[in-house]
């Protein structure tokens, strides 16, 4: 059995699936050729006080291995990634960059892109939402620009895939339901070339496995 235990949802929406944080971490366990074990959780298990001790705010994924409990998914791709060369460099300057990426890729991207997501799938019916929608818009615009821009002439953010890589192109992902990520072709063309990668492959198809099932005894549930 996997040392590693991570949790994740056993079912979520068919607008989330495939964009649920434990993505990420699966994806850096999967480049770093660390075996892990998923543990699903169910909406019932995020309020017990016993889910509250991995992860104190309810959500996944938590990281347990060896007695260490970890959560929120960027530091736990950290803790992957300082013991793997596959996702993080030797040298210390280009370890320093990478986590600078690491850190703008949830701090300076993902904000603008999570309030432009909520608006389009939560609030959409909402005044306030059409209201705001133009300059949410506006904002992640402006952000993808000044990405692309570091980005151009470059496959990677550091030249080569690291963990930074991991982050921001999960969080571009979120961007799914627009065609602003493909406006743009040097991200268009960035975020192609992470998900090819064979571990994200492999990493997706582990992430969405729990849908398919939770969807096929739902039909076989009705069918009584």
């Amino acid at each position: 059995m996997a040392r590693i235990k991570i949790t994740a949802f056993g079912w979520v929406p068919p607008f989330a699936q495939g964009l649920v944080r434990d993505f990420r971490v699966r994806w850096a366990l999967e480049e770093a050729g660390l075996a892990y074990e998923a543990l699903l959780i169910w909406p019932e298990d995020q309020e017990s006080a016993r889910y509250r001790d991995l992860q104190p705010f309810g959500q996944v994924p938590a990281y347990e291995e060896d007695g260490l409990l970890l959560f929120e998914s960027g530091a736990i791709v950290m803790h992957i990634a300082q013991r793997s060369d596959a996702l993080m460099p030797s040298d210390p300057g280009a370890r320093a960059r990478v986590t600078s990426w690491m850190f703008a890729a949830l701090n300076s991207v993902e904000p603008s892109i999570q309030q432009l997501a909520a608006i389009d799938l939560f609030y959409a019916k909402e005044e306030w939402a059409k209201l705001r929608r133009p300059s949410a818009v506006d904002a992640v615009k402006a952000r993808l620009a000044k990405l692309a821009s570091c980005l151009e002439g470059r496959d990677y953010l550091e030249g080569r895939f690291t963990a930074a890589d991991v982050l921001m192109s999960t969080v571009l992902r979120i961007l799914r339901h627009t065609e602003l990520v493909e406006e743009v072709p040097v991200l268009a063309a960035y975020c192609k070339r992470c998900e090819a990668r064979p571990a994200y492959q492999r990493a997706m198809a582990d992430h969405l496995a729990p849908f398919a099932r939770s969807k096929g005894q739902e039909a076989q549930d009705d069918r009584g």
